[in-house]
């Protein structure tokens, strides 16, 4: 086929006069002349002038809402208003035919939940073009912060034989004919009749094996999928998700704070550098949409704005325990507005309390520390007082939890009491247990769960909508 230049390029460039070609998806077609097309490179539409008087009947009349063309002519200055640059089409080609009449995407607004269930088709909305292009920006933002720090990217296993939060809720994974399973004389499975020859799952984190990596090579990152059979149908989560895990070593709770920190800024600002029309398109959506909202459900401030804010605020950081205090004495928890009351030291805080302290109290992103040993991960330092460890939760607006993490435990001592407390065998987890019998060292980690930083930058209210197949449960279509 001919080259095709990108609209993006064409509408970026300051040169007409030139002849090239288009291709992409006809978003409509006015008057028998003028095409709306859209390549999915960037939100704009290019619209092409056809010489109808001069063109084939038959061939306009394909010329439909969906259909592929293909169109060859001259970039000339556009006469319309709206935009910069027009096509004068010489001649065009239909790529492929859409049924108008049938075609799921009419010219007009959609609802988010109807798109869900063809979201096949709705890559070629305004909206979800610019959702995934912003998601692609900020997965490549990702991998360019850790290069340009000198990390070593680890791909870690998504079957593992390990459970690395200790929740339970994981996806089995085998090769046995159900119908037949194969037991032994105590009615229990026998999975060393298993592909594996033992029990597997499809992994919740990439963190043990990434603490290995970073036990020889210092500075680590994983960015993959991980997998939670939580029977949840919220709007904040999902059964198959991205987490990026760096795990460094020779880091403390503080430098970790910090790396949270730093690239959670430099991603906002990637996103804003590089999506800003993008950006500037979901931002005036949001609005629309929250026009039908009473005010004090709306959001406190423009979404642009609203990354800037993150941008120019130091996080604000203290304990569980200062948190509590406030929480305790606040006006909702007072006049039982939680729906989680807050009453003493040792309450495990859900979404409603991380935003309250961030959207309310501080008015900044948070993070806090220090949390009670009996509601964090077995791996977590522990803290001198016998109570707590040396765990930290960042807080953002509107999201609530954004990344988890904490200094690792390098104690062999420590970490082997922690593990019989909570009943973890040692003996399936003797492999993680040699990083602390040989050179151990202070280190420190977080993850990041990518969607709930897309669903931020975005400003997209279900996190359904910022992965382009969502799984959850009922649903794994496509």
């Amino acid at each position: 086929m001919a080259k095709r230049k990108k609209i993006k390029e064409i509408l970026a460039s300051e040169e007409q006069g030139y002849e090239t070609t288009v291709m992409g998806w006809v978003r409509s077609f006015r008057n028998n002349q003028f095409v709306a097309l859209n390549d999915g490179s960037c939100l704009s539409t290019f619209q092409l002038v056809i010489d109808f008087e001069n063109a084939e009947q038959a061939e306009l009349k394909r010329i439909t809402t969906g259909a592929a063309l293909k169109a060859s002519g001259e970039v000339i200055e556009s006469q319309g208003r709206g935009q910069k640059y027009e096509m004068k089409v010489n001649n065009f080609e239909i790529l492929g035919d859409s049924d108008a009449e049938k075609y799921p995407l009419q010219p007009k607004r959609h609802t988010l939940e109807y798109l869900r269930e063809i979201a096949h088709l709705r890559f070629r909305t305004n909206t979800f073009g610019a959702v995934f292009r912003i998601r692609h920006h900020l997965a490549y933002g990702i991998h360019k912060f850790f290069n340009d720090k000198g990390y070593v990217y680890i791909h870690s296993p998504i079957i593992t034989g390990s459970d690395a939060e200790g929740a339970g809720e994981m996806f089995h994974v085998t090769a046995m004919d159900l119908n037949e399973i194969p037991r032994q004389e105590d009615g229990s499975i026998d999975y060393k009749k298993d592909f594996f020859s033992k029990e597997t799952n499809l992994t919740v984190s990439g963190q043990l094996e990434a603490e290995l990596g970073a036990l020889a090579l210092s500075e680590v990152y994983t960015f993959g999928p991980t997998f939670r059979a939580e029977n949840s149908n919220t709007t904040r989560h999902l059964a198959e998700f991205w987490m990026i895990e760096p795990e460094v070593a020779f880091n403390d709770l503080d430098d970790n704070m910090d790396l949270a920190e730093e690239m959670l800024k430099f991603l906002i600002q990637h996103a804003l550098d590089n999506c800003m029309e993008d950006l500037e398109f979901l931002q005036q959506r949001l609005e629309n949409e929250e026009k039908q909202k009473p005010q004090n459900e709306r959001s406190p401030m423009p979404l642009i704005e609203k990354l800037r804010f993150v941008l120019d605020n130091e996080f604000v950081r203290l304990t569980y325990t200062e948190a509590i205090e406030i929480l305790k004495k606040s006006k909702p928890n007072k006049k039982g507005k939680f729906q989680f009351p807050i009453e003493d030291w040792g309450a495990d805080l859900q979404s409603e309390h991380e935003r309250y302290l961030v959207e309310k109290h501080f008015k900044k992103p948070v993070i806090l520390t220090d949390y009670p040993k009996e509601i964090k991960a077995f791996y977590m330092r522990q803290n001198d007082d016998g109570k707590t460890v040396g765990a930290m939760d960042v807080l953002f607006p509107g999201i609530g939890e954004i990344i988890g993490g904490s200094q690792r435990e390098e104690r062999l001592d420590k970490l082997t009491q922690r593990m019989e407390e909570m009943h973890i065998p040692a003996h399936e987890m003797d492999w993680f247990l040699d990083t602390r019998r040989f050179g151990t060292v202070p280190h420190a980690g977080f993850g990041l769960g990518f969607e709930r930083l897309v669903l931020f930058v975005t400003g997209m209210a279900n996190i359904r909508d910022v992965i382009p197949f969502p799984r959850y449960p009922g649903n794994a279509e496509f």
